[in-house]
């Protein structure tokens, strides 16, 4: 796996129950899949040399994160590596705007978008949305960042200048009025085999995910189906193999438009570690070493997952005094932490609450989130103190 962020520190754990070993290509040691696994190779992955040392004698090679040179991956795949997914496949989540076109060719709804090649494209498309706009990095956006909010022709002007002043190519696209973000998560075999678990509901603060709820509330049967059948579409017009993460709007009308894809496991996803028949890791494995994929299905009416995200001061606590407060008050608290430094903001975990019983999942989000902010700020939000 080409990465050694948590995505391949969590692929690792599904690994090692299917008999695998999972080698690692990670820039230090230090990083969360560098820490548990025993096969690591330390270099870049913009580096062909070190990718080649990576993927030799390996039975497939897969990634954590989108930003490989598509052209060292063609290399690859031109020396007899098994790539997944293809190279082909993956430059539709490494490229905004070509992913935006070729979504368009296959018929699938996306805001309507042009590329920019100067301040006068951005005053045309301004002038035919008539609204707010969203200004995108082609390439290297995640979590936010790379993607910048304008209200008008002027604000947009300004931002694009500034990119383009330092030489990033940048889109340019409507702002979709939405009623909340949905994705779709499916898995795709070489064989062509597919997979969808249920769609689910996710909140985003800053651009950053910060709860996952699943399936997601009130989603009528039809509008979910359309969302699984649309990803099972992408999946297999694009040749994806492994697992792909659809970004859905939901509309003010019903609809459903597409927002961003990654072809790898993803944050939306990790509620199926514990809330579904098979994870979304152990499934990425089965696809990318052409298995039959597993059963998708939830063990339970609703998971609702919180990230961890490091708080603005680091607590004087520590994390596992923190886990071992949670668990006195959330015995039914499945706590995923990727060993990462704490910084503000950044990912360093994730907390799965399974639904069980009668609880509903207004209750059982307002726990989640609570004890995602525990483990973030050692606070509980309600006050709560254990020794009263």
């Amino acid at each position: 796996m080409i990465g050694g962020g948590q995505l391949a520190r969590m692929t690792h754990q599904a690994a090692i129950a299917l008999g695998q070993t999972l080698r690692v290509l990670a820039l230090n040691e230090n990083e969360s899949a560098a820490q548990v696994t025993p096969d690591v190779v330390l270099g870049s992955h913009t580096d062909l040399a070190a990718l080649r040392r990576a993927a030799a004698g390996a039975t497939a090679l897969t990634f954590d994160h989108e930003h490989v040179p598509t052209e060292h991956l063609e290399a690859l795949e031109a020396e007899g590596v098994a790539v997944y997914p293809p190279p082909a496949a993956l430059v539709h989540a490494q490229d905004k705007l070509l992913m935006r076109q070729r979504l368009s060719a296959l018929g699938v709804p996306v805001p309507r978008f042009s590329s920019i090649s100067g301040l006068d494209d951005v005053d045309a498309f301004c002038a035919t949305i008539g609204g707010p706009v969203v200004i995108k990095t082609v390439r290297g956006g995640y979590d936010g960042r790379g993607v910048v909010m304008a209200d008008d022709a002027a604000e947009a002007r300004s931002v694009v200048s500034r990119y383009l002043d330092d030489g990033v190519a940048v889109m340019i696209e409507e702002r979709v009025t939405m009623r909340r973000e949905l994705a779709a998560l499916v898995a795709r075999s070489p064989f062509g085999q597919g997979a969808a678990w249920p769609v689910v509901e996710t909140v985003q603060r800053d651009g950053i995910c910060v709860t996952v709820i699943a399936p997601a509330p009130d989603l009528s049967p039809e509008l979910g189906a359309a969302a699984q059948e649309l990803a099972l579409g992408v999946a297999s017009s694009l040749g994806v193999v492994g697992v792909l993460a659809v970004e859905l709007f939901e509309t003010v009308d019903g609809t459903l438009v597409v927002n961003e894809l990654a072809m790898r496991p993803h944050n939306s996803g990790h509620w199926t570690m514990d809330g579904a028949r098979t994870s979304q890791f152990e499934q990425h494995l089965r696809a990318v070493l052409d298995y039959p994929l597993g059963d998708t299905s939830a063990l339970a009416p609703y998971t609702v997952m919180g990230n961890v995200l490091g708080a603005p001061t680091i607590p004087a606590m520590s994390m596992d005094e923190r886990v071992h407060h949670l668990f006195a008050r959330m015995p039914d608290a499945k706590v995923h932490l990727y060993g990462k430094e704490e910084r503000p903001g950044r990912k360093i975990g994730h907390v799965n609450l399974v639904g069980g019983g009668s609880e509903t999942v207004e209750s059982l989000r307002e726990r989640a989130e609570r004890a995602a902010h525990w483990l973030s700020h050692a606070v509980w939000t309600d006050g709560w103190d254990p020794h009263e």
